[in-house]
């Protein structure tokens, strides 16, 4: 089991890259931001306050949110929450909007995260979200935070937007609300939008897509290499080992026998000198 972990703030290409990221590797994508996102949809369908912790924690548990997949695809293509596909409803402008002060409630947060940890380690996972290398899978090999300037951000949110035919198009109600909701995240008390100590950080201001992507890969396949490199060295000292306490038990068989005598740390040094 393998997670790729990728933060960052609104509108770095978070999405995007984890689900190329996914193809490329094999992995299967979990995007977090969509399961914040249904729930503020599901608030604001029921008109819960978003400064109501408890009720929205409440609606958070009350409905299971689930992703659709297509036959060895990674990637979802559907999102639901209590049975409603909600996949273009909640990429919209006021979803935008709604979805920090939603995100920031705790019991939210807790009701997800605890989802999100259930699904992501049942398997590889790329995730990507505000907090996954910090919160959710801090026991991640690799993890990334990735960024860009706001007006960049801002600029592919507009493109991203135009393409889908869902969300605002105006270039600064889009930076406005990037800068707002950069603000929320980072500000908010439980778990702010930061980079873990150990993330490598990315910037992809003028940078090519497919860069980032190799960049992440990479990391992935070095830190698979490594963990094959520490579970074959585990699997040499425990043979080590048996083999160690086999010569123990032979040595003190023959003791009785011949009246040779060898002590542990003596049979130690030999083993360990057979191994170099």
């Amino acid at each position: 089991m393998m997670i790729i972990a990728i933060d960052g703030p609104s509108g770095a290409g978070k999405s995007t890259v984890a689900k190329a990221v996914a193809r490329e590797l094999g992995f299967s994508c979990l995007d977090t931001g969509a399961m914040y996102r249904a729930v503020a949809w599901r608030a604001l369908q029921d008109g819960v306050p978003f400064d109501d912790d408890e009720a929205l924690g409440r609606l958070a548990r009350a409905h299971d949110i689930a992703f659709a997949h297509e036959e060895g695809e990674p990637v979802p293509r559907r999102v639901s929450i209590g049975g409603i596909d909600v996949t273009d409803a909640i990429r919209t402008a006021e979803i935008d909007r709604a979805v920090s002060p939603v995100s920031a409630a705790p019991s939210v947060r807790a009701a997800l995260v605890e989802q999100q940890q259930r699904i992501g380690r049942a398997g590889d996972y790329v995730v990507e979200g505000r907090d996954i290398g910090t919160t959710v899978f801090p026991e991640a090999p690799v993890k990334v935070f990735l960024t860009a300037s706001a007006e960049e951000r801002a600029h592919r949110r507009v493109r991203q937007n135009v393409d889908r035919g869902v969300g605002s198009v105006d270039y600064d109600e889009v930076l406005t609300d990037i800068r707002r909701r950069d603000d929320q995240d980072s500000s908010r008390a439980t778990s702010p939008l930061r980079p873990a100590d150990d993330a490598v950080r990315l910037d992809s201001t003028g940078r090519y897509i497919e860069e980032v992507i190799e960049d992440i890969c990479s990391l992935a396949l070095r830190a698979r290499e490594r963990a094959d490199a520490a579970a074959s060295t585990s699997t040499r000292s425990a043979a080590a080992g048996g083999s160690l306490r086999t010569e123990v038990r032979g040595a003190s068989a023959s003791d009785s026998s011949s009246g040779t005598a060898e002590t542990l740390a003596d049979l130690a040094n030999d083993q360990e000198g057979s191994c170099r």
